[in-house]
């Protein structure tokens, strides 16, 4: 055996001892409940899969995994490391390895090194963020890269600039998160957790991410589909130089698309001039619940006849409208593809017991919606809370409509909640009139926090408008934090007018601006049983929430002694099931006097609340899944004649 040889052996010996050493130091923290993805989590990979699956490229690299981290004040332009953190687990939850929460005087450091690739070499260097809650400042070798403001939204930067030649190259990132101490969207995030408020979610919680491109390469692309005409209309924003040619190809597709495996047969292409390209689909396949049809996508740019950059993505054929039925009022439905169909699914606000905002795993991200679709979904209202992309990605592919909400600012309790900051308190609060119609206030909140607000909701629209599963935007919810809601639904119809707008889901409504103001929906809350409190024969009228019927398993629950529902607990999953048919029964009713959709609380118990039809920790499902499975689609199903309006 050789010197070298030898050598070569106890150095590698040294690296696997030294990287054993360093996984070592992680270990999910708290004695709360876990799925049994957590189990699953290799702290080396975490979330592997490439995070954007409609704007793939092959050539990435993955920055998940163990960081340096330190809390400091938030003045503070240096740091001590403090330990390790596992990326991208929010620093609050148990599989960050750290558990930890953070004031609004706080700020959470991260630092790693990373090499760029030999084989990068001439290209430009994307770093990519999936979501950051909630203020962030990026760093590359000690310079400030870009500074980001939104928990919800992904965000990019060019770092070409500031990588040293060769070598390794550090990346800082410092984050504040006041949570409901700041004027942000948190959703259902507050400091002081108890009922239906939750942990606070601060620091990165998606997916962290290079990737090398062209000088001239592919920024986004959005999809119109006109099923009317069979026509996709793409829009393309690109970096291209003089003479660079761009492209779009349609690519055969099926249920069941793969992202990682797409078709390379080509069905139809065009070329984009002036940012936009219209595509001829022959043989049109539509997407809907009962056949989830997705074509592939390749967009790219040509330099004399070489592809300098491309991307990988998918969409369908689908349209989402308004209609009225035949009976003598009229009533107003919602329509998928010209014709009418009842939505009906669960309240999801997308929590882990292990992850907090984060799933443990991709396979546990994409098994809440397997789950709802095997119970006979067809929708999901997603709440308060935005998915990574992958999420709308498994509900594409696998036959799940989503009505998005935007995360929320503040909440309407006055005087329900422990003391807060004083300025976010007043100026979250407002009169919510959720039993009368035409009742309520605005709140009249702050510039500034207007702003933000509008800017965050913005990227949000313009980064998820692309999946089809999204077929209503949701501004407001309850009333919490509802501002200016005639701006909100001009600001959203503008951004996308290709799909419905339910202003405020158990909100306020104001005609003062006239319908142009209001949007497409007038959406009732009422727990715990369904009811339709008021009617306007104008608009939509859906149940937005109802339900809440709680059932503590034991060994299943986050709180050993608080186990809340909106309804009450029961006894028996027995119960649940003839209290939830009951419910059905009801809501049948309501749909022949004009009811079209409704929200069921909810898919998942969460922290505190019982009321899931799964425990918390996705280890029981409460209910019998082919007894729902049958209520459910006998639900959708009774929906009366229909009358289509194009």
């Amino acid at each position: 055996m050789s010197r070298n040889y030898m050598k070569r052996i106890i150095l590698s010996l040294v690296v696997i001892s030294s990287t054993v050493a360093t996984y070592a130091q992680w270990a999910p923290v708290g004695e709360n409940i876990r799925t049994a993805w957590a189990e699953q989590v290799d702290p080396s990979n975490p979330l592997p899969a490439y995070p954007r699956p409609q704007m793939v490229r092959t050539d990435w690299m993955n920055l998940n995994g163990l960081w340096d981290y330190a809390i400091t004040e938030t003045a503070a332009e240096t740091f001590e490391t403090q330990g390790q953190i596992l990326v991208p687990f929010p620093l609050e939850s148990s599989l960050s390895g750290v558990g930890k929460r953070i004031t609004k005087s706080d700020a959470i450091w991260y630092e790693r090194e990373f090499t760029v690739p030999k084989k990068w070499k001439g290209k430009n260097v994307l770093l990519h963020f999936g979501a950051v809650d909630w203020q962030t400042e990026v760093f590359v070798n000690d310079q400030l890269v870009g500074e980001h403001r939104g928990g919800y939204d992904p965000f990019s930067f060019d770092i070409t600039p500031y990588l040293k030649k060769s070598g390794s190259q550090n990346l800082k990132v410092k984050v504040q998160d006041a949570t409901d101490n700041g004027f942000q969207p948190r959703g259902k995030q507050c400091i002081i957790s108890s009922g239906i408020w939750y942990t606070p979610v601060s620091g990165i919680w998606q997916t962290v991410w290079l990737e090398p491109v062209s000088a001239a390469y592919v920024e986004n692309y959005y999809v119109v589909s006109d099923i009317d005409n069979a026509t996709m209309t793409f829009e393309v924003s690109v970096q291209t130089d003089e003479g660079d040619v761009v492209k779009v190809a349609v690519l055969e597709g099926g249920e069941g698309y793969s992202a990682e495996k797409p078709s390379q047969n080509i069905i139809a292409e065009a070329v984009v001039e002036n940012g936009k390209a219209v595509v001829n689909i022959p043989d049109m396949k539509t997407w809907s619940p009962d056949s989830p049809y997705l074509y592939g996508v390749k967009v790219y740019v040509q330099r004399k006849g070489k592809v300098i950059d491309s991307v990988d993505g998918y969409t369908a054929m689908r349209k989402i409208s308004i209609v009225q039925d035949n009976s003598r009022v009229h009533y107003k439905r919602m329509a998928l593809n010209n014709k009418a169909l009842f939505h009906f699914g669960p309240l999801d606000q997308g929590w882990w017991p292990d992850g907090l905002y984060t799933a443990p795993t991709d396979e546990a991200l994409e098994w809440d919606v397997i789950k709802a679709k095997e119970m006979g979904f067809n929708m999901i209202r997603k709440h308060i809370k935005i998915e990574p992309a992958r999420w709308y990605y498994f509900c594409d592919i696998h036959g799940i409509m989503v009505w998005q909400d935007m995360p929320c600012i503040g909440d309407h309790t006055k005087g329900q909640m422990p003391a807060r900051d004083k300025q976010v308190q007043e100026a979250v609060w407002n009169k919510w009139s959720s039993d009368t119609f035409l009742g309520g206030t605005d709140c009249n909140i702050p510039d500034q926090w207007k702003e933000n607000y509008y800017n965050e909701w913005t990227n949000i629209i313009n980064a998820f408008k692309n999946f089809q599963c999204i077929v209503i935007w949701v501004p407001f919810n309850e009333a919490w934090g509802q501002f200016d809601t005639p701006a909100a639904v001009k600001l959203t119809r503008k951004l996308d007018p290709t799909r419905l707008i339910n202003c405020a889901s158990g909100g306020n409504y104001d005609f003062s601006e006239g319908a142009e103001g209001f949007g497409d929906i007038i959406d009732v809350h009422h727990y715990s049983c369904p009811a339709m409190n008021f009617f306007d024969r104008t608009f939509v009228n859906v149940v937005g929430e109802y339900g809440g019927i709680g059932l503590p398993v034991e060994g299943h629950t986050w709180i050993i002694d608080k186990k809340w529902g909106y309804g009450g607990n029961k006894k028996s999953a027995e119960e649940v099931m003839l209290q939830y048919e009951k419910f059905i029964e009801m809501l049948k009713v309501f749909v022949q006097t004009g009811c079209a959709a409704a929200v069921y609380t909810q898919i998942t118990d969460v922290e505190g609340e019982v009321n899931g039809l799964i425990t918390y920790d996705r280890k029981v499902i409460k209910v019998d899944m082919p007894r729902i499975a049958e209520s459910n689609k006998h639900l959708i199903k009774s929906m009366p004649e229909k009358r289509h309006n194009k």
